[in-house]
């Protein structure tokens, strides 16, 4: 759908939190020795992520148009939500010579720290990969577990305003690591105005094609094939409302990497960081969205007064600080712990996307954490540098899903396939187990067929 609309319910949150924005507003202040800790916690960390209904039927007529009338659907689509009347698909496909000729335009410095990025971000990845593995039993059986990769990928990657080729390297390089054989770019091009660093990232990051469709119908002809757009085992990326949605209802036909909400930011502080710094940190998530949520916390009540005040100080600095504003007086929380052991409990509780550790020994206070999506030891450690060079995902699990879920990795795009060998020997020695097994859940053939192993 395009990209400019919003659902419904959406909408009015931001109306609401930009009304905020507009008066002095109050930061959320919680005690943790309160009875209502619990209580005015879950409030804080509420978030309404239910689908509108508009954004629902829509998506599920693009998702049939694309299915039904492959390229002439997506053409339409792209026509009517982006502006670009094209007559067949090869004017939405952007060449390999496109895309280095988007990379040459860049000026020294941005291609050095693009290309610096992508090889940090490489390196890290390439340890995650996993390898086939076999072992071989007393009585020659073999066992092992053999690993492939995606043979297609799709990424999606937003347009418009909100173009993020760092996001274009974090999910196309775990994906080349692991060998996945073409990856397949989407990316909306509003009115046909191109991002030359998003096309300049995807020429760094090795991505095989791109096409400049968005949206619900990207998701579409990603997970459905087109006559030109080929079928794909997974798709990953983010996306609006509307991409989001498509990416859950085609779950199933194809892999999908997760359903992201709105950013976070948790960080820990024993008081003793430059105030200014922590404050700086918290903007770095509420400058995403409007919906998007910084919290503290701290054992230092003083503390959190002086963080407070430099959130005050240096918001109207910042060309985004009405989003910020909003951000920070609807979603932010100044946290009072009694100490650093508490402070990890809370953070367990939270399962935060991104958890800064700014304290003395951060080393020390790893063994308590249980639940993030990154953690960023020390008090130089910034998110911000997670988000573009470091080398770790910055695609990291929110809205509490840490709890069981892990930053996006090769591992995705890596499968795992059980090998069993079985000898003369172990024919006999586990098809007694089996047919035992088969007789016993009334499952005759399989007993049988375990059987006629053993020679009975």
């Amino acid at each position: 759908m395009g990209r400019k609309s919003k659902p419904t319910a959406i909408i009015l949150h931001r109306i609401i939190f930009l009304l905020a924005a507009m008066t002095d507003f109050a930061i959320a202040r919680l005690d943790a020795a309160t009875p209502d800790f619990r209580a005015r916690l879950a409030d804080l960390l509420a978030f309404n992520d239910a689908t509108d209904s508009a954004v629902s039927g829509a998506v599920s007529e693009i998702l049939a148009a694309v299915k039904s009338r492959g390229d002439a659907a997506v053409i339409e689509y792209t026509a009517r939500f982006d502006r670009m009347n094209v007559s067949d698909m090869a004017a939405l496909e952007l060449s390999r010579e496109e895309l280095n000729a988007a990379l040459g335009k860049l000026p020294l410095r941005l291609e050095q720290s693009l290309r610096r990025a992508a090889e940090r971000i490489r390196v890290y990845h390439e340890k995650q990969r996993q390898e086939s593995w076999t072992y071989t039993e007393e009585d020659g059986t073999v066992l092992g577990q053999q690993v492939t990769a995606l043979d297609r990928v799709g990424l999606y990657v937003p347009g418009g305003k909100a173009a993020y080729p760092s996001s274009v390297l974090m999910n196309a390089i775990p994906a080349k690591v692991a060998g996945v054989r073409e990856l397949i770019m989407v990316v909306p091009t509003p009115d046909g105005v191109k991002n030359d660093l998003v096309l300049a990232a995807a020429a760094v990051a090795g991505v095989d094609r791109v096409f400049r469709v968005g949206g619900a119908q990207a998701v579409a002809a990603l997970a459905y094939g087109t006559e030109t757009i080929p079928q794909v085992d997974k798709i990953v990326g983010p996306g609006n409302a509307y991409v989001a949605e498509a990416k859950r209802r085609v779950f199933g036909i194809v892999g999908i990497d997760m359903i992201a909400g709105p950013s976070e930011i948790l960080v820990i502080c024993d008081g003793k960081t430059d105030p200014d710094w922590i404050a700086m940190d918290l903007f770095s998530q509420a400058e995403h969205d409007e919906l998007a949520q910084s919290i503290l916390i701290s054992p230092d009540a003083a503390y959190l007064d002086a963080v407070e005040a430099s959130i005050r100080k240096l918001l109207p600095t910042l060309p985004r600080q009405d989003v910020i504003t909003a951000s920070i007086a609807n979603r932010a929380g100044l946290i009072l712990c009694r100490d650093l052991a508490e402070a990890a409990e809370i953070a367990n509780h939270i399962a935060p996307e991104h958890l800064e550790l700014s304290v003395a020994d951060p080393d020390a206070m790893l063994p308590l954490i249980r639940h993030a999506g990154a953690i960023f030891m020390g008090r130089n450690t910034c998110e911000a540098l997670g988000d573009y060079c470091a080398g770790p995902n910055h695609v990291l699990p929110t809205s509490r899903t840490a709890r069981f879920s892990s930053p996006l990795g090769v591992y995705d795009f890596q499968k795992r396939s059980s090998l069993i060998h079985v000898s003369d020997q172990g024919a006999q020695t586990l098809g007694e187990i089996a047919a035992a097994l088969a007789y016993g859940e009334g499952l005759q053939a399989h007993g049988r067929s375990a059987e006629y192993r053993m020679g009975r």
